[in-house]
């Protein structure tokens, strides 16, 4: 229950990603053959190729890579509140990884401990743990599901606490924080753009303060969930 959770032992987090390559042109012939066989599930129109399709392939594990992790955490000290945080980012998309699996080894490692993102179930949680698992790199207790029971799953996710139970909405990170009259995490880009930001623009910083936004409006979202009053910005630091 929402009311029982204790935000202390809750790690926020988003993710980047963009496709492997920036142009279709330039995949390996073997991917080009696969993303070909990818984009005949995603064609709906007449014009759609497999070279204007690779766009979207930053969405796919097997096609895309991780490019910036942020991740966030709430400290409260005599009722007030501190969010720090934290971001990897950089072109290796396995140093990033590593980075993020030690800090969940490390620190995030005890029943008691949560992440927290929107939309994480379908997207966040699953790439991390395919990219992980592409380097070869262990998969930390907390994204490690395999023979786990629904309970015993640490995963929190803001779209499926707002849908109760409704399978068939989606509901953006931005019209929620429009509801709740949270900041905008969209004031400069979107994810629809990160592509062409990090491969035309090479403004990875951009992207970064981008991925950061969107942590600091999941806690937001998650504290009006609760009933609470946001962070201020004052009391938001970064590292």
């Amino acid at each position: 229950m929402l009311e029982f959770l204790n935000l202390e032992n809750i790690l926020f987090l988003d993710i980047e990603t963009v496709p492997m390559c920036a142009e279709f042109d330039q995949l390996p012939d073997i991917f080009k053959k696969l993303w070909n066989r990818k984009a005949e599930f995603m064609h709906k129109k007449p014009e759609d190729t497999p070279a204007t399709l690779y766009s979207r392939a930053g969405i796919f594990a097997e096609f895309g890579k991780i490019i910036c992790i942020s991740v966030g955490v709430l400290k409260i000290t005599d009722g007030k509140k501190k969010f720090k945080i934290k971001s990897f980012y950089g072109d290796d998309e396995k140093k990033i990884l590593e980075e993020f699996a030690s800090l969940l080894h490390t620190h995030y490692n005890k029943k008691e401990h949560l992440l927290c993102a929107h939309n994480g179930k379908e997207f966040d949680y699953p790439f991390l743990s395919r990219r992980m698992m592409v380097h070869g790199i262990k998969l930390p207790a907390l994204l490690d599901l395999a023979g786990k029971k629904p309970w015993e799953v640490s995963l929190l996710d803001t779209m499926e606490l707002w849908k109760f139970g409704d399978y068939k909405n989606y509901t953006s990170l931005e019209l929620l924080a429009a509801i709740f009259n949270i900041p905008t995490p969209k004031d400069d880009i979107d994810g629809s753009a990160v592509a062409r930001v990090y491969y035309e623009e090479k403004n990875l910083d951009r992207i970064v303060k981008y991925c950061q936004k969107d942590v600091l409006t999941v806690a937001q979202l998650l504290l009006r969930y609760q009933g609470k009053q946001i962070i201020p910005e004052d009391d938001v630091v970064i590292s």
